[in-house]
């Protein structure tokens, strides 16, 4: 129990000092730490207490029980920080945003190691009972009762039919491996939380009276759930930060949100809970609304974001629509959103720039006349008896709004003093154009974004969408590419390659300089393929895909895994050693495996 809280606490300072905070990573990297920090202490108390049993002195023991095990728990802890410290090494937004919890758990580990070889002897030495000597416990009685009569036999069968063992190990090994196609790929999973949000956004330039009906009716829809425990809504503008990777929008009077957590949530029923809500806010007419649960990760734009990009602003509309129509027709898609097909009416003046500059109308004269003229222009100010002040406002008269044929009747004065009329240089026009004109590299974009439905990969319709955008003939200087968790994966996913491949070798170097032997490191290793097997399986009954913090625990996994192997190994070189004979080879084996075991 001490190594416990003297571990954290050094690992909470070195966290401190690397200028990390406690979030939510970095607890979960102490929560891991806590599961293996404790490994060390273990093996060297229980080493120890298994000497006392033989009959030594407490002193005799803890000295003797620290000889006979500290390379191998040195080895260990090597294993498992070379695991762990490639992963503070990954580069992009997901590589910083999982930094945290490799560096909890290399802090704690390293503490644990130091605690292990040093003051648990001493406490050992001094506070395991005397009387224990020569002793065992009814506990452990009963512990190796199991082990003898399970562990011991079938360990048994396995020593007496090697190849058999091996053979069928690898069979399974390979055999797991036609999971992945199944599993699939994503980011980071889904935040298994009870709580979900609701976007509203109705037409750009649309009354904030007009967004807070569609607000008020998703309510409505949300209050007739009983088990949706309560709902928070605003209008004109986002809810505050609710989740860490939530960036709130600003005050727009088009948008609305509505925050909301069911009372308690099973995902096979809340999923088909949420598409029976999705269904019926579908029925709203005049907005968009988009009901989505909590991703965790950094944050991204969608988890489908296709991005049109060309330097005609109507050549890219024309993709981007062919896109849309794409993106709609694949299955799996919802919620499709494409801004250029978002259209405002605008004034297009066609100012006659060559007419105007041989009449002398200066740069910007056109524009400052209109708008004083539609707009108007404070020119004084008025102050009433009371001391209040009023501004005296000069524009052209009208009753509510100036009609487009009244602006043929405004003049404009040159650079000699002189009036004419705005016809003469000008052709004023509504016209259409898209709401907004986003730039990627400098470059006009579009991006037309959508969400999956429940029950489909994100990896997998992403892919469905990109075969079927093969079809699009695109012109020359005009691009096709994807953003979102697409491009988030690929740039996270590519430094996990590198990751992989130093915690492989790091780790058999380990093994090699501690057995000096490529059979002994061979049969160490030999453990990795079946601890990846088990992780796949788990995925498997677990529901969960490949995603980026998978991948990283199976980084971590290959040093977890391995540990055992050597305590195992190392124990049986010490037995041979010293000397110790048995008549069988298997018997040898069988009982070091016993006593590793427990």
């Amino acid at each position: 129990m001490v190594s416990i809280p003297l571990s954290l606490s050094i690992g909470v300072v070195v966290l401190h000092a690397m200028g990390f905070s406690l979030n939510q990573l970095s607890i979960a990297g102490f929560v891991l730490a806590l599961g293996l920090l404790v490994d060390d202490s273990i093996v060297v108390t229980e080493n120890i207490a298994r000497r006392l049993r033989e009959g030594l002195t407490p002193r005799d023991a803890a000295i003797a029980g620290v000889e006979e095990i500290n390379i191998a728990v040195i080895g260990c802890t090597a294993t498992l920080l070379l695991a762990f410290l490639p992963i503070m090494a990954l580069p992009e937004a997901a590589g910083a945003f999982v930094r945290s919890l490799p560096l909890a758990v290399v802090a704690t580990i390293t503490a644990s190691l130091v605690v292990a070889l040093t003051i648990i002897p001493f406490m050992a030495a001094h506070l395991l009972p005397k009387s224990a000597q020569g002793h065992s416990n009814a506990l452990l009685d009963g512990v190796m009762g199991v082990i003898h009569n399970l562990y011991r036999p079938a360990l048994h069968f396995a020593l007496m039919h090697p190849r058999k063992t091996v053979f069928a190990g690898l069979a399974g090994f390979v055999l797991s491996l036609g999971l992945i196609p199944s599993l699939g790929f994503s980011l980071f999973p889904e935040n298994d939380s009870p709580y979900f949000l609701v976007e509203v956004q109705t037409p750009q330039g649309s009354a904030v009276s007009e967004t807070d009906r569609a607000v008020r009716y998703v309510d409505q829809v949300l209050s007739e759930y009983p088990d949706i425990e309560w709902r928070f809504s605003n209008s004109g503008r986002g809810n505050p930060q609710i989740f860490y990777n939530e960036i709130p929008p600003e005050q727009i009077s088009n948008v609305g949100q509505v925050y909301a957590r069911f009372h308690e949530w099973h995902r096979t029923e809340g999923m088909a809970k949420i598409e029976e809500i999705r269904a019926r806010l579908d029925q709203y007419a005049g907005a968009r609304i988009n009901l989505r649960r909590f991703t965790n990760g950094p944050p991204i734009e969608a988890p489908i974001a296709v991005r049109v990009s060309g330097a005609d602003l109507a050549a890219v509309t024309e993709l981007a629509a062919a896109v849309e129509l794409i993106v709609r027709e694949t299955p799996g898609t919802r919620d499709i959103s494409n801004p250029m097909a978002e259209r405002l009416i605008d004034l297009d003046l066609n100012i006659n720039e060559g007419a105007a500059a041989l009449r002398g109308v200066p740069a910007g004269a056109v524009d400052q006349n209109l708008r004083i003229a539609v707009g108007g222009a404070q020119v004084s100010q008025f102050r009433d008896p009371t001391g209040d002040a009023f501004p005296v406002v000069l524009r052209a008269p009208r009753e509510d709004a100036m009609p487009l044929s009244d602006l043929s009747r405004l003049y404009v004065w040159n650079g000699q003093g002189g009036a004419l009329p705005l016809s003469d240089i000008s052709n004023p026009q509504m016209e259409a154009g898209p709401a907004s004109i986003d730039r990627v590299d400098r470059e006009r974009t579009a991006t037309v974004s959508a969400y999956t439905q429940s029950g489909y990969l994100i990896s997998a319709v992403t892919a469905d969408v990109a075969e079927r955008l093969e079809a699009i003939s695109l012109p020359a200087g005009y691009t096709i590419s994807f953003g979102g968790q697409a491009e988030a994966q690929e740039r996270s996913f590519s430094g996990l390659g590198p990751a992989i491949m130093i915690a492989i070798f790091g780790i058999l170097a380990v093994l090699l300089l501690e057995f000096g032997s490529f059979a002994v490191m061979t049969v160490v290793a030999f453990v990795i393929p079946f601890g990846i097997m088990g992780g796949l399986i788990a995925l498997w009954i677990g529901g969960e895909s490949l995603s980026f913090t998978a991948i990283i625990g199976f980084i971590a996994l290959i040093g977890i895994e391995i540990k055992n192997s050597i305590l195992l190994v190392e124990f049986a070189n010490q037995m041979r050693a010293r000397g110790r004979r048995w008549r069988k080879r298997s018997s040898a084996r069988a009982k070091c495996g016993s006593c590793r075991f427990c």
